[in-house]
Protein backbone atom coordinates (compact mmCIF):
# COMPACT_ATOMS: atom_id res chain seq x y z
CA UNK A 1 0.00 0.00 0.00
CA UNK A 2 1.35 3.50 -0.94
CA UNK A 3 1.45 6.67 1.61
CA UNK A 4 -1.35 8.12 -0.86
CA UNK A 5 -3.40 4.74 -0.36
CA UNK A 6 -5.77 4.73 2.90
CA UNK A 7 -7.89 1.69 4.38
CA UNK A 8 -11.35 1.63 3.90
CA UNK A 9 -12.86 2.18 7.56
CA UNK A 10 -15.86 -0.03 9.17
CA UNK A 11 -18.18 2.85 8.74
CA UNK A 12 -16.95 3.11 4.83
CA UNK A 13 -18.16 -0.10 4.81
CA UNK A 14 -21.70 0.23 3.94
CA UNK A 15 -21.47 3.12 1.85
CA UNK A 16 -18.50 1.56 -0.22
CA UNK A 17 -21.17 -1.37 -0.64
CA UNK A 18 -24.00 0.51 -2.06
CA UNK A 19 -21.25 2.57 -4.19
CA UNK A 20 -20.04 -0.69 -5.49
CA UNK A 21 -23.89 -1.85 -6.72
CA UNK A 22 -24.37 1.42 -8.48
CA UNK A 23 -21.19 0.70 -10.42
CA UNK A 24 -22.05 -2.86 -11.31
CA UNK A 25 -25.53 -1.79 -12.48
CA UNK A 26 -24.19 1.09 -14.42
CA UNK A 27 -21.75 -1.14 -15.78
CA UNK A 28 -24.37 -3.77 -17.02
CA UNK A 29 -26.54 -0.78 -18.37
CA UNK A 30 -23.26 0.19 -20.85
CA UNK A 31 -23.22 -3.41 -21.28
CA UNK A 32 -26.91 -3.54 -22.75
CA UNK A 33 -26.43 -0.46 -24.74
CA UNK A 34 -23.16 -1.83 -26.29
CA UNK A 35 -25.27 -5.20 -27.57
CA UNK A 36 -28.25 -2.51 -28.88
CA UNK A 37 -26.14 -0.31 -30.99
CA UNK A 38 -24.15 -3.33 -32.74
CA UNK A 39 -27.08 -5.53 -33.05
CA UNK A 40 -30.09 -2.47 -33.64
CA UNK A 41 -27.78 -0.04 -35.50
CA UNK A 42 -26.87 -0.50 -39.01
CA UNK A 43 -23.40 0.26 -41.03
CA UNK A 44 -22.34 4.03 -41.52
CA UNK A 45 -19.29 5.05 -41.85
CA UNK A 46 -17.65 8.73 -42.90
CA UNK A 47 -14.81 9.32 -44.53
CA UNK A 48 -11.75 10.98 -42.67
CA UNK A 49 -9.44 12.60 -45.25
CA UNK A 50 -5.95 14.49 -45.43
CA UNK A 51 -4.57 16.83 -48.17
CA UNK A 52 -1.06 16.00 -48.76
CA UNK A 53 2.16 18.28 -50.07
CA UNK A 54 2.78 17.68 -53.83
CA UNK A 55 5.03 20.80 -53.87
CA UNK A 56 7.00 23.46 -53.01
CA UNK A 57 4.51 24.78 -50.14
CA UNK A 58 6.25 28.45 -50.61
CA UNK A 59 5.18 28.11 -54.71
CA UNK A 60 1.85 25.96 -54.22
CA UNK A 61 -1.02 28.13 -55.44
CA UNK A 62 -4.16 25.73 -54.38
CA UNK A 63 -4.86 23.81 -51.50
CA UNK A 64 -4.01 20.31 -51.95
CA UNK A 65 -6.33 18.32 -53.31
CA UNK A 66 -7.69 15.55 -50.36
CA UNK A 67 -7.33 12.10 -50.02
CA UNK A 68 -9.53 9.55 -47.63
CA UNK A 69 -7.06 7.98 -44.79
CA UNK A 70 -9.84 5.91 -43.37
CA UNK A 71 -13.32 5.95 -42.73
CA UNK A 72 -14.86 5.80 -39.07
CA UNK A 73 -17.18 3.05 -38.71
CA UNK A 74 -20.12 5.04 -36.04
CA UNK A 75 -21.88 2.19 -34.93
CA UNK A 76 -18.79 0.75 -33.96
CA UNK A 77 -17.18 4.08 -32.46
CA UNK A 78 -20.03 4.82 -30.60
CA UNK A 79 -19.56 0.85 -29.26
CA UNK A 80 -16.28 1.50 -28.04
CA UNK A 81 -16.92 4.67 -25.80
CA UNK A 82 -19.75 2.63 -24.09
CA UNK A 83 -17.73 -0.50 -23.49
CA UNK A 84 -14.92 1.73 -22.18
CA UNK A 85 -17.51 3.13 -19.75
CA UNK A 86 -18.80 -0.34 -18.87
CA UNK A 87 -15.25 -1.73 -18.57
CA UNK A 88 -14.44 1.00 -16.33
CA UNK A 89 -17.57 0.48 -13.82
CA UNK A 90 -17.07 -3.44 -13.62
CA UNK A 91 -13.48 -3.72 -12.97
CA UNK A 92 -14.20 -1.24 -10.30
CA UNK A 93 -16.78 -3.23 -8.97
CA UNK A 94 -15.16 -5.89 -9.12
CA UNK A 95 -11.39 -6.66 -9.27
CA UNK A 96 -10.15 -3.26 -8.79
CA UNK A 97 -13.19 -2.82 -6.01
CA UNK A 98 -10.49 -2.62 -2.70
CA UNK A 99 -7.91 -0.39 -4.88
CA UNK A 100 -10.96 1.68 -6.06
CA UNK A 101 -11.81 2.15 -2.27
CA UNK A 102 -8.27 2.94 -1.13
CA UNK A 103 -8.73 5.77 -3.73
CA UNK A 104 -11.72 7.09 -2.85
CA UNK A 105 -10.41 6.86 0.85
CA UNK A 106 -8.13 10.19 0.20
CA UNK A 107 -10.24 11.59 -2.50
CA UNK A 108 -9.25 10.51 -6.20
CA UNK A 109 -10.43 8.08 -8.82
CA UNK A 110 -7.59 7.50 -11.16
CA UNK A 111 -9.36 5.16 -12.91
CA UNK A 112 -12.47 7.63 -13.90
CA UNK A 113 -9.48 9.77 -15.51
CA UNK A 114 -8.38 6.98 -17.69
CA UNK A 115 -11.92 5.58 -18.79
CA UNK A 116 -12.49 9.59 -19.67
CA UNK A 117 -9.61 10.11 -22.17
CA UNK A 118 -11.01 7.26 -23.67
CA UNK A 119 -13.95 7.04 -24.07
CA UNK A 120 -15.01 10.97 -24.24
CA UNK A 121 -11.93 11.35 -26.66
CA UNK A 122 -14.09 8.70 -28.84
CA UNK A 123 -17.24 11.09 -28.15
CA UNK A 124 -15.47 14.26 -29.37
CA UNK A 125 -14.37 12.97 -32.48
CA UNK A 126 -17.79 11.41 -33.17
CA UNK A 127 -19.25 15.05 -32.87
CA UNK A 128 -16.21 16.43 -34.35
CA UNK A 129 -17.33 14.60 -37.98
CA UNK A 130 -20.92 15.11 -36.69
CA UNK A 131 -20.36 18.79 -37.64
CA UNK A 132 -18.71 18.46 -40.70
CA UNK A 133 -14.66 18.10 -39.64
CA UNK A 134 -13.30 15.32 -41.77
CA UNK A 135 -10.01 16.45 -41.89
CA UNK A 136 -7.44 14.40 -39.92
CA UNK A 137 -5.27 16.92 -38.82
CA UNK A 138 -8.35 18.75 -37.31
CA UNK A 139 -9.55 15.72 -35.61
CA UNK A 140 -5.64 14.79 -33.90
CA UNK A 141 -5.99 17.96 -32.51
CA UNK A 142 -9.54 18.15 -30.92
CA UNK A 143 -8.71 14.80 -29.77
CA UNK A 144 -5.44 16.01 -28.29
CA UNK A 145 -6.83 19.23 -26.75
CA UNK A 146 -9.82 16.44 -24.85
CA UNK A 147 -7.40 14.36 -23.74
CA UNK A 148 -5.42 16.93 -22.78
CA UNK A 149 -8.07 18.43 -20.88
CA UNK A 150 -9.04 14.84 -19.26
CA UNK A 151 -5.53 14.28 -17.71
CA UNK A 152 -5.11 17.77 -16.18
CA UNK A 153 -8.22 16.66 -14.51
CA UNK A 154 -6.27 13.76 -13.31
CA UNK A 155 -3.71 16.25 -12.70
CA UNK A 156 -5.58 18.36 -10.95
CA UNK A 157 -6.81 15.25 -8.43
CA UNK A 158 -3.66 14.16 -7.59
CA UNK A 159 -1.75 17.62 -6.86
CA UNK A 160 -4.55 19.54 -5.29
CA UNK A 161 -5.84 18.88 -2.24
CA UNK A 162 -9.57 20.40 -1.08
CA UNK A 163 -8.99 23.72 -0.19
CA UNK A 164 -5.85 24.20 -1.98
CA UNK A 165 -4.72 27.53 -3.42
CA UNK A 166 -3.11 26.08 -7.08
CA UNK A 167 -5.99 25.64 -9.25
CA UNK A 168 -3.65 25.80 -12.50
CA UNK A 169 -4.15 22.42 -13.92
CA UNK A 170 -7.78 23.40 -13.53
CA UNK A 171 -7.74 26.33 -15.56
CA UNK A 172 -5.36 24.97 -17.74
CA UNK A 173 -7.72 21.88 -18.56
CA UNK A 174 -11.03 24.04 -18.77
CA UNK A 175 -9.36 26.06 -21.47
CA UNK A 176 -7.77 23.05 -23.82
CA UNK A 177 -10.99 22.14 -22.90
CA UNK A 178 -13.26 25.00 -24.94
CA UNK A 179 -10.98 24.37 -28.08
CA UNK A 180 -12.96 22.07 -30.00
CA UNK A 181 -16.19 23.37 -29.03
CA UNK A 182 -15.43 26.74 -30.73
CA UNK A 183 -14.49 24.79 -33.94
CA UNK A 184 -17.38 23.13 -33.91
CA UNK A 185 -19.48 26.90 -33.24
CA UNK A 186 -17.47 27.95 -36.19
CA UNK A 187 -18.37 24.88 -38.34
CA UNK A 188 -22.26 25.02 -37.48
CA UNK A 189 -22.43 28.88 -37.91
CA UNK A 190 -20.48 27.99 -41.08
CA UNK A 191 -23.07 25.54 -42.59
CA UNK A 192 -25.37 26.36 -44.60
CA UNK A 193 -27.86 24.19 -43.21
CA UNK A 194 -27.56 21.88 -40.06
CA UNK A 195 -29.79 19.22 -38.99
CA UNK A 196 -31.55 19.56 -36.00
CA UNK A 197 -29.95 16.48 -33.93
CA UNK A 198 -26.61 18.03 -34.05
CA UNK A 199 -27.35 20.70 -32.65
CA UNK A 200 -29.09 19.17 -29.56
CA UNK A 201 -25.90 17.28 -29.54
CA UNK A 202 -23.74 19.74 -29.35
CA UNK A 203 -25.35 22.08 -27.01
CA UNK A 204 -26.40 19.02 -24.51
CA UNK A 205 -22.84 17.53 -24.51
CA UNK A 206 -21.26 20.89 -24.27
CA UNK A 207 -23.23 21.56 -21.02
CA UNK A 208 -22.38 18.14 -19.90
CA UNK A 209 -18.91 17.84 -20.68
CA UNK A 210 -18.31 21.25 -18.65
CA UNK A 211 -21.00 20.02 -16.01
CA UNK A 212 -17.74 17.33 -14.90
CA UNK A 213 -15.53 20.66 -14.30
CA UNK A 214 -18.24 21.92 -12.31
CA UNK A 215 -18.40 18.89 -10.10
CA UNK A 216 -14.90 18.72 -9.47
CA UNK A 217 -14.83 22.71 -8.62
CA UNK A 218 -17.69 21.79 -6.16
CA UNK A 219 -15.85 18.88 -4.91
CA UNK A 220 -12.23 20.98 -4.17
CA UNK A 221 -14.55 23.95 -2.56
CA UNK A 222 -16.32 21.14 -0.51
CA UNK A 223 -19.61 23.19 -1.23
CA UNK A 224 -22.59 21.58 0.04
CA UNK A 225 -23.47 17.86 -0.25
CA UNK A 226 -20.08 17.66 -2.55
CA UNK A 227 -17.90 17.80 0.99
CA UNK A 228 -18.20 14.17 0.87
CA UNK A 229 -15.74 13.02 -1.76
CA UNK A 230 -18.45 9.93 -2.57
CA UNK A 231 -21.38 12.00 -3.28
CA UNK A 232 -18.94 13.99 -6.25
CA UNK A 233 -18.02 10.27 -7.24
CA UNK A 234 -21.96 9.29 -7.82
CA UNK A 235 -22.16 12.70 -9.28
CA UNK A 236 -19.55 11.68 -11.97
CA UNK A 237 -21.15 8.53 -12.43
CA UNK A 238 -24.60 9.81 -13.33
CA UNK A 239 -23.01 12.49 -15.43
CA UNK A 240 -21.14 10.23 -17.65
CA UNK A 241 -24.11 7.97 -17.93
CA UNK A 242 -26.01 10.83 -19.01
CA UNK A 243 -23.62 11.92 -21.79
CA UNK A 244 -23.14 8.62 -23.13
CA UNK A 245 -26.44 7.20 -23.56
CA UNK A 246 -27.69 10.44 -24.94
CA UNK A 247 -24.48 10.96 -27.32
CA UNK A 248 -25.12 7.02 -28.56
CA UNK A 249 -29.18 6.86 -28.53
CA UNK A 250 -29.11 10.41 -30.53
CA UNK A 251 -26.70 9.64 -33.10
CA UNK A 252 -28.53 6.07 -33.22
CA UNK A 253 -31.89 7.44 -33.95
CA UNK A 254 -30.90 9.71 -36.26
CA UNK A 255 -27.73 8.04 -38.07
CA UNK A 256 -27.79 4.39 -37.60
CA UNK A 257 -31.56 3.60 -36.79
CA UNK A 258 -32.07 0.65 -40.06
Amino acid sequence: MTDTEAPATTDDAPRYARLRRFNAIVGVLFVVQVVGILVLGKEVSLPISAGFLSDNPIEIQTPAIPEVVFNIGIAMAVAIFLACAAIDHLLVAGPLRRWYERQLGVRSNYARWVEYTFSSSVMIALITVLVGVRDLGALLAVIGCNSAMILFGLLMERQEKPGGADWSAFWFGSVVGLVPWILFVIYILGAPSVPGFVYVIAVVQFVLFFSFAANMALQYQRIGRWKDYIYGEYAYIVLSLLAKTLLAWLIFGNVLRA
